[in-house]
């Protein structure tokens, strides 16, 4: 149901819209590269000239790279990634989230020890990762660390750059919580990581200085024992 005057209401996504969703994402992310190796491919078969056919080839090179970089990624971020329980190891996150994000425009400084981590902690902190990239378009650096154990374990991703933000409605979807009453493809990924860290018991905060946005996501036991603490 709509929310009325701007008042944010918890919102509940059908299975089946929740990974068509997805989906639509998915293929966002990787139709442009994809789209690119089919031009190359087009001036190959056209050109004749040898320069032209080498900045094809560039093209369709780099194209490639792109894609598998965004595929792989998708694959930890979204799929299965292993049988139900299983652990992905940190240093394979790692490698996938420089693939995507690492550039001429943006640092990846990456401080989460390499271990054995449960599929969804580790899910949660490659969405937050695409958070942090998000807030930051023309570029900066972005550092992910983590502290504590599998148990205990909690994530801070800082994203700095200039005008760097996220979209005003991230922290509500990350609650599960929409004004518009329905999600598109464009917000499907922030409500997701608000359910992956919900299947965590970890919940994500958003803060937002100049320059800088911050994400962490901490165990609920741990938020709740610090309000407790604040008020005694």
């Amino acid at each position: 149901m709509p929310a009325l005057d701007g008042v944010m209401t918890k919102f509940s996504l059908d299975p089946l819209d929740l990974a068509a969703l997805l989906s639509s994402r998915v293929c966002h992310d990787v139709i442009s590269p994809v789209g690119a190796i089919v031009n190359g491919l087009e001036v190959l078969e056209e050109e004749n000239d040898a320069e032209m056919r080498g900045h094809a080839l560039a093209l369709i090179k780099s194209s490639a790279n792109e894609a598998s970089a965004r595929l792989q990624f998708c694959r930890l971020a979204f799929g299965a990634a292993g049988s139900k329980g299983a652990s992905i190891d940190t240093g394979d996150a790692e490698l996938v989230t420089r693939q995507l994000i690492a550039d001429e425009r943006t640092q990846l400084h990456w401080s989460v020890p390499r271990v054995l981590m449960s599929k969804n902690k580790v899910k949660l902190l490659l969405n937050l990762c695409l958070l942090a990239d998000a807030a930051i378009p023309r570029g900066g650096v972005i550092s992910v660390s983590s502290t504590g154990e599998e148990d205990t374990v909690s994530f801070r991703i800082e994203a700095k750059g200039v005008n760097a933000r996220v979209a005003s409605n991230v922290p509500c979807l990350l609650e599960g919580e929409t004004e518009e009453g329905a999600i598109d493809a464009r917000a499907i990924q922030a409500y997701y990581a608000g359910l992956v860290a919900k299947s965590c018991g970890m919940r994500v905060v958003v803060t937002s200085e100049t320059e800088l946005v911050t994400i962490d996501a901490v165990p609920m036991q741990a938020e709740a024992a610090a309000a407790v603490s604040a008020v005694a």
